[in-house]
């Protein structure tokens, strides 16, 4: 049995997330089916976290088991051809027997964008705002998330994880042209609705509702209903996850 990580990218408009879904479609059994039509046999497949409903993945990685070695290159061209147009696969790599996508990542990083002008190039992909807030402010507010580390006031109520710590390294915010700002966040792992309950949060300091020694206190409170409104999925894209070089083979 070899194990390989698949890397890929998607439009998350048209799915209700990663994860499979009873009544939904998902980026996940999407490419299950496409992997078991491929290898003739019901294949699992894991991804290296879960995107909610409408948001992007410019790269996720997932792993699955073949029963033999495949030609990975030929494998990445046929599954683009079985996979519909919003979901491309990059490449696959073989990796350890005991190599796991979601545990052993040791860093992911978010991007969230913004426009503050009417754009109907970006409309389906950037959250729009009518009044340009304070990015100055917002990105003071952002440096302090890395003085902490229990993130509960920005989680998702009732999840099923047993932790809500964790470790961000990046957190900021950069113009990408004139009408476009990006906030960029990076983390070795992130909560249930953590990064657009975060972005919506710091929206409130930009608007001048929230000082910079309120948001802190947010944080502190650890209590979701403290904090801002989540911002709409369209404009949210994962966009890189990091591995250990040990874990792949060759």
């Amino acid at each position: 049995m070899q194990r390989y990580f698949l890397y890929l990218s998607y439009d998350g408009a048209a799915y209700h997330g990663w994860q499979v879904q009873p009544n939904g479609d998902s980026v996940q059994q999407r490419l299950m089916d496409a992997l078991a039509t491929l290898l003739r046999q019901p294949v699992e497949v894991t991804g290296a976290g879960r995107t909610d409903a409408g948001v992007h993945a410019r790269l996720m990685v997932a792993h699955f088991d073949s029963p033999s070695p495949l030609d990975v290159a030929l494998v990445a061209d046929k599954l683009n051809r079985l996979l519909p147009p919003d979901i491309a696969v990059h490449r696959l790599r073989a990796v350890r027997a005991d190599a796991h996508a979601r545990f052993d990542a040791t860093a992911r990083t978010y991007q969230y964008y913004i426009s503050t002008a009417k754009n109907p190039f970006n409309r389906a992909y950037a959250f729009r705002l009518f009044h340009a807030p304070d990015f100055g402010r917002m990105n003071e507010a952002a440096q302090v998330l890395m003085q902490y580390t229990d993130f509960t006031s920005f989680s998702k109520l009732h999840t099923d994880v047993k932790t809500n710590n964790c470790r961000i390294t990046r957190a900021g915010w950069t113009q990408a042209d004139e009408d476009t700002w990006v906030f960029t966040i990076r983390a070795d792992r992130f909560l249930r609705n953590m990064v657009r309950a975060i972005v919506g949060t710091l929206l409130e300091v930009g608007r001048g509702r929230l000082s910079i020694d309120g948001f802190r206190r947010v944080i502190e409170l650890k209590d979701r209903c403290k904090a801002g409104t989540s911002v709409p999925g369209n404009a949210l894209f994962l966009t890189d996850i990091a591995y250990p070089d040990d874990l792949f083979v060759g």
